[in-house]
């Protein structure tokens, strides 16, 4: 599912590493909670295995692609392949909730009968099946944080990305999270999660990445 070897980022041609010699591998439904302080480079990580950037030298394989040698006009299917949870929610502020789920199915040309269908399960999934209507601005930050959830799975995808998904919820909050995130997870799903919540890695133990200073001392 997800194979760096040796990978190394920088930003700019002038610029320093910000990722160094990282090595690691997730198989298809495995699990990684990514941990490290701030700047330690988990944002720039997740940028990588989002397909955001691309790395600087070093092996990157997701989805059973190389990175490296992929053309452009390849990087679209494989980014719908994986969902992205923003600790700032990132809805777009006039849309409804249904209509910010619908919008990646909207985008890869689904029908709109299924587009219908299928965000309408993803927001009873979260427990927002009557707030499809409302717009973000209505919406607790929980609520928005699930409506994010929501527009990140319902295209079904093969990895899932989190950066600091429970950053701005409450521990309530923060644990229905969790518990949607490891649903997902049995069912199949691939799922990396960066946070500085130690209380929340406790509660649902996991292996770890854990970087420092760009470097990953340890995997397991």
């Amino acid at each position: 599912m997800v194979r760096l070897s040796e990978v190394g980022l920088r930003y700019g041609l002038g610029g320093g590493e910000i990722l160094h010699d990282v090595s690691f591998a997730i198989g298809p439904g495995g699990f990684r909670w990514l941990l490290g302080p701030s700047g330690a480079g988990k944002t720039s990580l997740l940028r990588l295995l989002s397909l955001a950037t691309r790395p600087s030298r070093g092996s990157l394989e997701v989805l059973d692609t190389d990175i490296g040698n992929v053309a452009r006009r390849a990087l679209p299917p494989l980014r719908r392949r994986i969902g992205m949870v923003f600790q700032d929610f990132r809805l777009l502020p006039h849309l409804t909730a249904f209509d910010n789920v619908a919008l990646p199915l909207r985008l890869a040309g689904r029908p709109e009968g299924q587009i219908g269908a299928d965000a309408t399960e993803m927001l009873r999934w979260v427990g927002l099946g009557a707030k499809g209507g409302a717009r973000p601005a209505e919406l607790s930050g929980g609520e928005q944080q699930r409506v994010a959830i929501a527009r990140a799975v319902v295209g079904r995808p093969s990895l899932l990305l989190a950066d600091e998904p429970t950053g701005n919820l409450d521990e309530s909050q923060a644990e229905r999270l969790m518990q949607l995130l490891a649903e997902l997870n049995r069912v199949g799903t691939t799922v990396v999660v960066a946070t500085h919540n130690d209380a929340m890695v406790a509660r649902h133990p996991g292996r770890a990445l854990v970087l420092e200073h760009g470097r990953l001392v340890r995997d397991g």
